[in-house]
């Protein structure tokens, strides 16, 4: 399958923002604490791997990004730039890029880091035994998807070292977004000596290998992981933070008591509703660019999920806007599936304007469904769950959607709150009815959402199976007019909200970022990620 046209936008400073001042906390007290190159960053829960061929969460990305580095990274102003290659040059048809590895590339151990690292990475992450949730992030390579789908062999992919330091990437079709996509964890390397010897290497900081800018140092599960500058990086010299923790808690005021006590110099996103609406008017809390949504996902394998009337009642039975306005927290009104800030066919334009808003309130049309569903004002339906991770803002929201649904269906509703990593495999194996989701987009482009729910997707969570969306996705890639191409998503974005109704949008977010004001330098983009690399303490 092409992936000619899976990229509209790269990703470039116009998307990314590089923090030059922080915010947030008494200066003179928070400086005497800090010590002068070293930063304390609330990332959120437990990391579920750090193994980036097999992560799929935001604390996972946000610390690998800085413990690992692909053939391109973004730089102190956000803007794509040479990462561990050090240049590429593109063939004349636009399908093979060779890619030059540094010389002084290498691993956190000494070892140098080698175009068959690259090689061994890319090829394992598509290994349908490996069963990585990213494999697809990889099918702009010739030959991968046939390889993942158990169709062709290893040798068939289009990457191949020709020798230590020089990389030769074909791609299926011609693509000049490619490079873009390179930033992307699924395409860091890891290292191939230590993966064959080890395959639980990603597990413990001491066996944890890198090539990014900071080193492993500790991993205290559930409290902390200590990085260090890595002395071996090929760009050590500006590195100017000796060491960066990063704390581990999903306890949104537990978060802020660590800033607030000097504990932590850095929390992103990770508040409470009400402190988010504090902090906003008390003017301490920056927020930035953001592609991402929340949504409730149905499990349609589930009953009584099963019944797409009963998804559909229980999708209008939600009042967006109070929820909205209730949190009063920077959160927009979830209109679609697809968030502000995705480009649409028209230079300038905005997927999600172009789209209008699709999603509605209504209380009638609910009971309606419901009824015609079989189960008038609820009446024999089965116990249903409704499962999020521990987050005081998904929390929140959870009860306000409880009572909606008991008022306006006459459902009650029980509630769960799980562990991150608990949560994710239920999530992900099907073991759920209906569960609070979102998703930050992996690129500027519509796919990175819409292609979550192809039949075969690691990420298709609604256990989402319909041969004429995986049929419609399909000919999105091969589509090089960008209205036709739009077009196809605008209609599969219909189905999922609309017709078929798997998902249930709710809001879109902003990043939330606090920071103690000595805080500098800290390069932020649209997709999540933090770059510490240029960080600083003033």
């Amino acid at each position: 399958m092409s992936l000619k046209k899976l990229l509209l936008l790269a990703l470039t400073g116009a998307l990314a923002l590089a923090l030059t001042a922080g915010c947030g906390g008494d200066k003179k007290d928070a400086q005497s604490s800090a010590p002068a190159k070293y930063l304390r960053y609330v990332v959120g829960a437990e990391p579920e791997t750090l193994d980036p061929r097999k992560s799929n969460g935001m604390p996972e990305a946000r610390i690998e990004v800085n413990i690992f580095e692909g053939l391109v990274t973004h730089d102190k102003d956000g803007k794509l730039a040479p990462g561990a290659a050090e240049k590429w040059t593109v063939s004349p048809d636009g399908k093979v890029y060779t890619f030059t590895i540094r010389a002084n590339a290498k691993w956190s151990n000494g070892e140098p880091v080698t175009a068959q690292d690259f090689e061994y990475s890319w090829k394992k992450t598509l290994d349908p035994a490996f069963a990585s949730k990213y494999a697809q992030q990889l099918y702009f390579l010739a030959g991968a998807e046939a390889y993942n789908t158990g169709k062709a062999s290893a040798d068939q992919v289009g990457v191949k070292s020709l020798n230590d330091k020089t990389l030769e990437v074909t791609l299926a079709d011609p693509c000049p977004f490619f490079p873009s996509v390179l930033v992307h964890h699924a395409y860091y390397p890891v290292n191939k000596k230590a993966d064959e010897a080890n395959p639980k290497w990603a597990a413990d900081a001491k066996t944890i290998v890198g090539n990014g800018p900071f080193m492993m140092k500790s991993w205290t599960h559930q409290s902390k992981i200590e990085t260090v500058k890595n002395p071996n990086y090929w760009d050590a010299a500006n590195v100017k933070m000796e060491q960066v923790d990063y704390l581990l808690t999903d306890n949104n005021s537990t978060a802020l008591s660590m800033f607030d006590g000097n504990q932590a110099d850095l929390v992103i996103d990770n508040l409470s509703p009400t402190d988010i609406k504090r902090l906003l008017k008390e003017g301490k809390l920056k927020t930035m660019p953001y592609i991402a949504n929340g949504y409730y996902c149905f499990n349609v394998q589930k009953a009584p999920f099963d019944n797409a009337k009963v998804r559909k009642a229980f999708s209008l039975a939600i009042d967006r806007e109070a929820i909205v306005k209730n949190l009063d927290n920077g959160y927009a009104v979830g209109g679609g599936f697809i968030p502000n800030g995705i480009p649409d066919a028209e230079p300038g334009s905005d997927f999600r304007k172009a789209g209008g808003d699709m999603v509605k309130f209504d209380a009638a049309e609910a009971k309606k469904l419901l009824a015609e569903a079989g189960f008038p004002d609820g009446k024999g339906l089965p116990p249903i769950t409704l499962i999020y991770n521990t987050n005081d803002i998904h929390k929140a929201i959870a009860e306000m959607i409880q009572e909606m649904w008991r008022k306006n269906l006459g459902v009650e509703v029980k509630l769960e709150n799980q562990e991150w990593k608990v949560f994710l495999n239920n999530r992900q194996t099907g073991n759920y009815q209906v569960a609070r989701h979102g998703w930050v987009g992996d690129y500027e482009d519509p796919l990175t959402f819409i292609g979550l729910f192809q039949s075969e997707s690691g990420n298709n969570d609604a256990q989402y199976k319909n041969p004429e969306y995986d049929k419609m996705l399909a000919q999105s890639y091969t589509l090089q007019d960008p209205k036709a191409r739009m077009k196809v998503f605008h209609d599969l974005e219909q189905k999922m909200v609309l017709e078929d109704t798997f998902v249930a949008p709710l809001y879109f977010s902003p990043q939330y970022f606090l920071a103690k004001p000595y805080v500098k330098g800290v390069t932020n983009v649209a997709t999540g990620l933090s770059y510490f690399k240029y960080a600083y303490i003033e």
